[in-house]
């Protein structure tokens, strides 16, 4: 299995009127943000995207399937569903119209933007061409997480389990205090 990619590039004409205050969208500075697309048509919408000129990736990996009669080698998604798009918040509407978009990755109702070193990473499996596969991130007791959604965003603290909920610790240096908030897996990310 080897991995290549479509980098989609461009500009797109801003919006008169269309203004969305959504967190982590910027009107100047362009962030990645994720889309979910309909089943099998992430080449599609990255097809549209492009030739709506806004900024999207598409990891790609080659994959060879053996049939009974033939051999067929594919190029498909490295991340099944997902599109990542470069934008403003004046691009937001135009992404969402785009046929086969479905909608932003959000957690709690708000979108967070992917760091550009996790896309260097994706593009650097997909550039070399390594056999890669996908899975969920697990978290362990006693692992640093920082909370990416909700109203306590950007709060760091020390994760702990009990009977299948996810409790955070966060840890008040300053008075010597430790507050225990019960955090959905889906709204951490590990440190």
């Amino acid at each position: 299995m080897t991995s290549n990619s479509i980098t989609c590039i461009g500009n797109t004409r801003p919006q008169r009127g269309v203004h969305t205050p959504l967190v982590q969208l910027h009107d100047t500075e362009a962030r990645w943000f994720a889309v979910y697309t309909m089943a099998k048509h992430e080449k599609t919408v990255a097809r549209r995207l492009q030739q709506k000129h806004i900024t999207c990736y598409l990891p790609l990996q080659q994959v060879t399937r053996f049939y009974t009669r033939k051999i067929k080698h594919l190029e498909l998604p490295l991340i099944k569903g997902y599109v990542f798009v470069h934008i403003t918040a004046k691009e937001y509407i135009s992404v969402l119209e785009t046929p086969d978009v479905v909608n932003f990755v959000k957690f709690n109702k708000n979108l967070i933007a992917i760091p550009q070193a996790e896309i260097d990473l994706i593009k650097r499996v997909a550039g070399d061409k390594l056999e890669a596969s996908i899975e969920p991130l697990s978290f362990f007791e006693g692992d640093e997480v920082e909370i990416i959604g909700g109203q306590l965003t950007g709060v760091r603290g020390k994760l702990v389990s009990h009977a299948n909920k996810h409790e955070v610790l966060l840890e008040l240096t300053s008075i010597g205090l430790a507050l225990r908030v019960q955090v959905k897996t889906q709204l951490l990310r590990k440190l």
